[in-house]
């Protein structure tokens, strides 16, 4: 048995009593019980595809291989995916068939394979990862995730996880416990951070236009929050470092049930997004990913055989 086998099995036997998110719910997930995440042990997803509309290192010319999973440990009230993210229905999805769906995805030309909020079923994804291995998966695996992370599951990940995606969405607690039910969303975020940087380096490493190994944090920048996200840029640059690469996303778009929000019932404006970027700047970060503010509906519908009304990769535009 391999080390890797173990540690994959280690994951498995969490759900048990389940604490493979910061939530710490404790559930028997094996036995039917559900936690924060609204999951059983089953995995769930809702669609794989070619996505265009990621970075354009991670996106390339054909596309990153994306594969979105349903629930999350995290229950943003703004959530751009909420149609998959707030609900747990889908596609249960056995281990053996999504490592299928991994070299499917291969089979397309995609970039990368990258599951889309993996933590909730985390010990399902990478025992089909090691499957699809097995059977002659070569591509990057990226781990995208909310960045609610435990840094000790995180360290579990070591040597599986090529190209880390975490978001950093609140350098203030109270902001994470209001708009996305987490309560020391800052420290659990650099903690898993820090342990991510260990595994891959601070950077990200690009042959021919296209990540092969390393990190990238995006940071959604929210309307009326520039406090927030100048305190995620302090955080990252004082205690990781100024080399991570960022992606500052403009693209916030008010979903329905946040239309009346006295704060999130609007886009965010341009001189916010660029208060943000001009702050990363000053702080001395190395490489920023940004995009531009205007009026466009960025939100993707699930509802669609292709979720994303959009195409291609000009949403970003890299500041290296």
């Amino acid at each position: 048995m391999t080390d890797a086998v173990r540690r994959v099995g280690y994951l498995k036997r969490i759900l048990e009593r389940c604490v493979l998110c910061p939530q710490m719910c404790r559930t028997d997930r094996t036995a039917g019980e559900k936690g924060f995440c609204r999951l059983s042990a089953e995995m769930v997803m809702n669609s794989a595809l070619p996505h265009h509309g990621e970075e354009p290192s991670l996106s390339g010319s054909r596309g990153a291989g994306t594969i979105f999973f349903s629930s999350c440990n995290l229950r943003c009230v703004y959530c751009q995916n909420y149609q998959i993210s707030h609900s747990p229905a889908g596609l249960t999805v056995s281990e053996e068939a999504l490592a299928l769906i991994m070299l499917e995805l291969e089979a397309l030309g995609c970039h990368n394979v990258e599951p889309v909020t993996p933590t909730p079923h985390l010990p399902g994804i990478m025992a089909a990862l090691l499957i699809a291995r097995e059977k002659g998966l070569r591509l990057p695996f990226v781990f995208n995730c909310g960045g609610y992370e435990r840094e000790t599951i995180i360290r579990l990940l070591d040597g599986l996880v090529d190209i880390y995606l975490p978001d950093f969405k609140y350098g203030l607690d109270e902001a994470g416990r209001c708009f996305s039910g987490a309560l020391a969303y800052p420290r659990h975020a650099l903690a898993s951070l820090r342990e991510m940087v260990r595994q891959v380096g601070d950077t990200l490493e690009i042959e021919d236009g296209v990540a092969k190994k390393g990190i990238l944090v995006r940071h959604l920048v929210l309307p009326g929050q520039t406090d927030n996200s100048l305190a995620v840029l302090r955080a990252i640059r004082e205690n990781i470092s100024p080399f991570v690469p960022l992606s500052l996303m403009a693209q916030y778009t008010p979903i329905p049930a946040v239309t009346n929000h006295p704060l999130l019932g609007r886009r965010v404006t341009r001189g916010e997004y660029e208060r943000v970027v001009n702050a990363a700047l000053d702080l001395g970060f190395e490489e920023l990913y940004t995009q531009e503010v205007d009026d466009r509906a960025l939100a993707p519908d699930f509802r669609r055989e292709s979720p994303f009304v959009w195409e291609e990769n000009g949403e970003f535009i890299n500041r290296r």
